[in-house]
């Protein structure tokens, strides 16, 4: 073995080019599939663990205590199917006041319980201690430093409660903004109650709703208000995971395949040009076995060192893109790249290598030393003769006939070299559609044309406006250049029945300018209206025409929803103003979007305003989605080492078509060809490959384009628009087209000036 490995690693030193193209395919492969498994791993994993550390509830469900005494809610702990339950607890819900303290105004879902323990929801209680008495209170955060100030902070509530915060915890499952003690919650005589489950069956969503029927059957059905299964919320986390995890898996997937071209082209050439070596080892005493083991070492070690740093840059990689993902939540699910993605890919990855290059390999296995040492290297007499005959025929310079004819000598590398680069073309293609589909979202994410400018209302903490809402909006509609103006009020709401809160952005005056794109139904346009995003729906389980409560502390109001919207907040409903005005009769716009007509300066109205109105804070509207960018940043990055790798490909290709050729090259020189002309027909032979490949590699990636934004857009719960979906246009399909060719030409060209310069007797000193 020793023996082996010295060879081995003197023809790894011989072919430093083809070790060190080998080693950057498997490095940018790596560096994909860690990032994706990466993403993969944390999109389920840490919060499996937690929520099986915590012993989260299966469902959390909500019940109406007019309804349901707590003593029948008690006996369903009891019920067939039930692992473990806990509560009930009282459940009520607080409205912040609108002051400077440590929680934002707005609806606060407040449960009253004993203690963080017990046999559901064994609460993380990280900061503080658990309230005691009454005025004391803990709230639901996630693990985060920046937090722990919040301790010994001071709540005001609208309903007259005031409260100190004496700890911070953690509910994988957010069954609870806020807890109190239980005599607390009794005091401020809540209407409903919750109950904590745990099922022996509940892998499924149809097994956690089979297992709440149950529960429930003997109830009044009147009494039920809601159901929290514990997916939805595990889903809620991951989906800005899981809206990545398509396109990287898809890179990394053509990565390796590529990956996988290469490497079975090299270990061919290296059969076919290391065929004497092949005999003299044999005729050495080296076994057939030994002989396969020395190809096989040889792209495996520079295969595995490339894996080796691809792993370590994907681990650089994955970490921040973890915590961009799950920003706000990642270290409340022990956020992190398990052991196990990276020893898959330090195993994986070679092992693919070692796979690709074992048909090629043992080639060398079966050849026979006499046979060996008997013949050349060059390709066998006769292939590529009749194609050869035929192109000399046409008016093609005999450079270019000659350079069309060399990829049938060598038909099985040929084959080889364009499944790369078609895979090359694919990937570009994909990214060009990527760019194209985040662009559009970003667009209408950011209401680019449609919004120009957002005045903001000075906060309690800033200079208020000395203004009224009614004369701030006539004072912008008097600018010049203004063209469209809407009164936003972003107002916390609570869903009776949920324990999370909602954000409502209740709209008056030029709404339905503001370039929100409808999927289904329509734009809300009278009172008690809604208008809510596709991820919204999805996570409440509802449709256009379903009727929605809205509550605001004690106002409570009805309202229809009559449109989807394109909006990947899933916890935000846009409403008519006339609804905000029947539960808050006071409330005043908190900002105003600005449409301008076309060439008036944002930054001169932006000062007209601030001068007119010191308590408004214009900003300039945001032209860039930083989801977008990132995706576009990410996609851009892998086409690029895709692009790289592909045309290393074709260089490692020209390279060993030239080293075979020497002589014929030397014969062609003799008679007259100049460097020029082999120049040109040594990229001439790779750009016909280019070509082919890029009419081949467009629908590959037009088809991977459509299935991974489409697993995107499930991911984060958005129906898919045509808009994100048809984006392709005649010319940006040509220029792909083109991307094959210079794929191609690109790789082809500096192994072809090395050719052009060999002389006559450097290519047949050996011979």
């Amino acid at each position: 073995m020793n023996v082996v490995m010295r060879i081995a690693l003197a023809a790894v030193r011989r072919r430093r080019l083809q070790s060190t193209i080998l080693a950057v395919v498997v490095l940018c492969s790596t560096v994909a599939i860690v990032v994706a498994l990466g993403l993969l791993e944390a999109s389920s994993g840490p919060f499996d663990r937690t929520f099986a550390e915590q012993r989260g509830p299966h469902v959390v469900v909500t019940f109406d205590r007019a309804e349901v005494p707590d003593a029948r809610l008690a006996e369903t702990a009891s019920k067939p199917g039930v692992e473990a339950a806990a509560g009930p607890y009282g459940q009520s819900v607080l409205t912040v006041a609108d002051t400077r303290q440590s929680l934002p105004s707005g609806p606060l879902t407040v449960v009253g319980r004993p203690g963080p323990g017990g046999p559901v929801d064994q609460v993380d209680l990280w900061a503080g201690r658990w309230a005691a008495k009454p005025g004391e209170i803990v709230v639901n955060r996630p693990v985060e430093p920046l937090f722990s100030d919040m301790v010994g902070a001071a709540v005001q509530t609208r309903e007259g409660l005031n409260f100190t915060i004496v700890g911070l915890a953690s509910s994988v499952t957010r069954t609870a903004e806020a807890w109190v003690t239980p005599a607390q919650m009794q005091a401020m005589k809540p209407t409903t109650a919750q109950m904590l489950y745990r099922f022996t069956k509940a892998e499924t969503e149809n097994d956690v709703r089979a297992a709440t029927a149950n529960v429930t059957a003997d109830l009044p059905p009147a009494g039920v208000l809601n159901q929290q299964p514990y997916l939805t919320v595990k889903q809620d986390v991951s989906r800005a995971a899981t809206s990545y995890l398509p396109f990287l898996a898809g890179f990394g997937l053509l990565g390796l395949l590529v990956a996988v071209l290469i490497v079975a082209n090299v270990i061919s050439g290296a059969v076919v040009a290391g065929q004497r070596h092949i005999g003299v080892l044999k005729s050495l005493g080296f076994t057939p076995n030994q002989v396969m083991a020395v190809y096989l070492a040889m792209v495996l070690l520079p295969g595995f060192a490339g894996c080796l740093v691809g792993t370590g840059l994907g681990a650089l990689i994955s970490q921040p893109l973890l915590d961009r993902v799950f920003a706000g939540i990642g270290a409340s699910i022990g956020l992190g790249v398990s052991w196990w993605v990276y020893l898959a890919a330090l195993l994986g990855v070679p092992a693919v290598v070692v796979l690709a290059a074992l048909i090629p390999a043992s080639r060398a296995h079966r050849l026979s030393a006499a046979e060996t040492i008997r013949s050349g290297s060059a390709p066998r007499a006769g292939r590529g003769q009749a194609i050869q005959r035929v192109l000399s025929g046409t008016r093609l310079p005999r450079s270019m006939s000659l350079g069309l004819g060399m990829p049938f000598a060598r038909p099985g590398r040929s084959a080889l070299t364009l499944a790369a680069i078609v895979l090359g073309v694919a990937a570009v293609t994909l990214a060009t559609g990527l760019f194209q589909t985040m662009t559009a979202y970003g667009d209408t994410a950011q209401r680019v044309g449609h919004v120009h400018s957002v005045v903001y209302v000075g906060r309690p903490d800033q200079v208020r406006p000395k203004l009224d809402d009614a004369a701030i909006e006539a004072l912008l509609r008097s600018q010049p250049g203004v063209r469209y103006v809407t009164a936003d009020a972003w107002i916390d709401v609570q869903l009776p029945g949920h324990t999370s809160r909602s954000k409502a952005q209740f709209l008056r005056g030029d709404a339905s300018t503001r370039g929100d794109v409808v999927v289904s139904g329509r734009y809300f346009s009278g009172p008690n209206e809604v208008a809510a995003p596709s991820a919204f729906l999805k996570r409440f389980g509802l449709r256009v025409g379903d009727r929605l409560t809205i509550a605001l502390g004690a106002a409570r109001t009805q309202a229809t929803i009559v449109g989807e919207v394109m909006d990947a907040s899933n916890d935000l409903i846009m409403v008519s103003w006339p609804t905000l005005t029947a539960i808050d009769p006071g409330a005043r716009a908190t900002q105003y979007e600005v449409q301008l007509t076309p060439g008036t300066d944002v930054d001169t109205f932006n000062a007209a305003v601030k001068a007119a109105d010191p308590g408004l804070y214009p900003q300039a509207k945001s032209q860039v989605d930083q989801n977008s960018v990132a995706i576009i940043g990410a996609a851009s990055l892998f086409t690029l080492l895709l692009g790289t790798v592909a045309t290393l490909g074709v260089f490692n290709t020209v390279v060993l078509n030239t080293r075979e050729r020497r002589r014929d090259l030397a014969m062609l020189k003799s008679i007259g060809m100049t460097p020029r002309q082999v120049t040109l027909m040594m990229i001439t032979s790779m750009a016909a490959l280019g070509a082919i490949g890029g009419l081949v590699g467009i629908p590959i990636g037009m088809a991977s384009h459509r299935v991974i934004v489409q697993a995107m857009l499930d991911a984060v719960g958005l129906n898919a628009p045509a808009i994100l979906l048809d984006v392709w246009q005649a010319a940006a399909l040509g220029a792909l087209v083109v991307a094959g060719v210079a794929i191609a030409m690109l790789g082809a060209f500096l192994p072809a000036r090395s050719a052009a310069t060999l002389t006559i007797a450097e290519a047949l000193r050996t011979e």
